[in-house]
Order: C-alpha cells, then structure tokens, then sequence
C-alpha cells in the first residue's frame, strides 16, 4: 500500500507533463480549408536546393547530384538540362543560382562556380585556385560582370571582372564561426549561423568584419535571416521561433513562439505578397501565420507530402511582374505558389 501512496505523485506528475506536452503540440494550430500551393513531384529524386527566374517566364533550379532543370512556362513544368563543363565522374552538389537579366551564376560544392551571360544558354566554367576557405555556400548577381561569393568558412569575395579574379571582403573569415546558414540583404548586409548554432554573426555592407552575437536562448539556433523590412527572424531547435523587432539592438528578441511540438525543427520561413509568414519543417511541416506570428495554420497541401520543406522562396525581382513563390522539399518535392 505504501509503495502505491508513494507511487501517485510521479503517476500525477507523468500525466501532467503529458497534458502539457498535448496542449504545446496543438496550441491552436488548424488545417487551413485551402491552400495556394501546387505540388510538382520529379521522376529524379534530388533534393531541390535553389530556384531562380530570369523573367516571367524563364528560370532554373538547381539541386543535388548535379541536378539543374530549366522552365519556360513560369515553373509550371521542368525539363533537366546538363552542364558541358562538368565531367560524368563529378558529382557536385549545386547549391545556388542567382540571375540579374541575362547574367547569372552558379555554384556548387566542392569549388564550382560557372558563369553565363545568355541566360543560361552558355555556362562557363571559372577556376576558384586552391586556397579558397570552405565551400561555396551563396552567389549574389550584383552588376554587370560584378558578384559577391560567400563561403561555408564565412569568406566574401567580389569580382568585377566576371570571374576573372576575386578579392576578399572580409579581414578574419573565422569570426563567422564557420556557416550553417547565411543570408545577405539585396543592400549587401549579411547575417550567418555558426556551424555549430551556438551564436549569429553579421555583417554589414561597408564592413570588412563579422560580429558575433548571443543566441536568443540555450537552444542551438537552426537558421536565422531577414524578412521583407530587414529585420531578423531566427530558427532554434524545438521547434521555436523568434522575431528581433529592433534592428539596432540585435541581442533583443520575442518570447518563444511555438505553434506546433511534433519532434521535427523548423528549417526556414518566408513572407508571401500577401505578407503572410510561412515556415517549414520535417514531415511535411508548413504552418502560415496572417497574423505576424500569434496563430497559425497547416497548410493542407503540404502537410501531405512524405517530405522535408528545407527553403522557401518568394522572388521578387525587376524582371518579374508579380513574385513567385516556391516551398523546396526533399525527395524530388516542392511547391509553386499560385495565389
């Protein structure tokens, strides 16, 4: 009888804690009853791991595997296309690609940038030397003939010479902590997640070095940027989301927002025309909030699909007319705005 008495507050405790994991795994989120994404599913299976459009119409994305697809009909259908620079036995992992009109770039890892000047109808292949710090990680079409090129080491390079040569815009590339994450303003202010997520760097146009600051909290930060105002949002693990709402106090941040517990971090966000924010995650995870941020909706399509949401991307550029928008999956998934 003694050992039941003593038994009842853990029994208590268990399901209390059960009871509040429950509330915390729902705290109000519901099924939106539409949605303004469409599914496009590739017989190849690679992870899509950036888009972009030239115009209205005509655009690329890039992934995994060598994989780059080109479109002619807004995103709606994709054909593979192939790289005559790159050898059969070169498997690199192509991770952006940038347009400014006809001019673009693209970069791969391990040390693959190529440049076109016909809008991809061309691609030249451009040597990058021995030395460079980590990987390519983040290319950004500045001008004609002018690109910044971020590393996984934190390094920045311009060249204003298409390629032909490049020089660093950071003195201590080290003070990034290496990257997990990176993101740059089109004003040229970048913000990175050291490779271990226990602080955030940034760095501003006119700077030559990065500062570090705080996480928000004890929890690993995921993934961090900036949304359409230029302020910062960031991604820790559990599931939490925070908004930095001063641009001039960087160590200053919301409370916690967790709309949804089910075991799987969310990976990055995204503001539609609408100014809706959007953020995805594992299995199939992508919640909208019309709110900036105090309740949320699963968004029926995706919550379908047996996959990751790894990057959301709304393109608003010159020679678009309206913004795209696309939701990039793994396993050969992702999503087309059409709202």
């Amino acid at each position: 009888m003694k050992n039941f008495f003593t038994r009842i507050p853990n029994l208590l405790l268990t399901l209390l804690l059960c009871f509040v994991l429950s509330s915390c795994s729902s705290t109000g989120v519901k099924m939106s009853e539409s949605s303004p994404w469409e599914t496009i599913q590739f017989e190849d299976q690679s992870n899509v791991l950036d888009i972009d459009f030239i115009d209205n119409n005509h655009g690329f994305l890039v992934g995994s595997n060598r994989l780059i697809m080109e479109s002619n009909d807004g995103g709606a259908s994709w054909e593979k296309r192939s790289l005559d620079d790159i050898l059969s036995e070169e498997n690199f992992r192509l991770i952006d690609i940038d347009f400014k009109g006809q001019e673009g770039w693209l970069i791969g890892q391990p040390s693959l940038v190529m440049h076109t000047l016909d809008a991809g109808k061309n691609w030249t292949r451009l040597s990058l030397g021995n030395k460079l710090p980590g990987d390519p990680y983040l290319i950004t079409t500045v001008d004609d003939g002018i690109a910044e090129l971020a590393t996984t080491a934190g390094a920045i390079y311009e060249t204003s010479d298409s390629g032909e040569s490049w020089k660093g815009k950071v003195i201590d590339p080290s003070g990034s902590g290496g990257v997990r994450d990176l993101r740059r303003t089109s004003d040229g202010d970048y913000v990175s997640v050291s490779s271990l997520g226990n602080f955030f760097s940034t760095l501003e146009t006119n700077s030559d070095s990065w500062v570090a600051h705080q996480r928000a909290s004890s929890k690993r930060v995921q993934s961090i940027g900036f949304n359409p105002e230029g302020n910062l949002w960031m991604l820790s693990r559990g599931a939490e989301i925070r908004f930095n709402e001063n641009s001039d106090d960087l160590e200053s941040w919301t409370k916690p927002i967790i709309p949804i517990l089910n075991g799987y971090n969310y990976l990055d966000m995204g503001w539609d025309p609408n100014g809706d924010i959007w953020a995805g995650g594992g299995n199939g995870t992508l919640i909208v909030s019309r709110d900036k941020g105090k309740t949320w909706n699963s968004d029926p399509v995706a919550s379908e699909l047996p996959t990751n949401y790894i990057k959301i991307i709304f393109l608003d550029k010159d020679e678009l007319d309206t913004k795209k928008g696309f939701v990039l999956g793994e396993r050969g998934y992702i999503l087309k705005w059409n709202s």
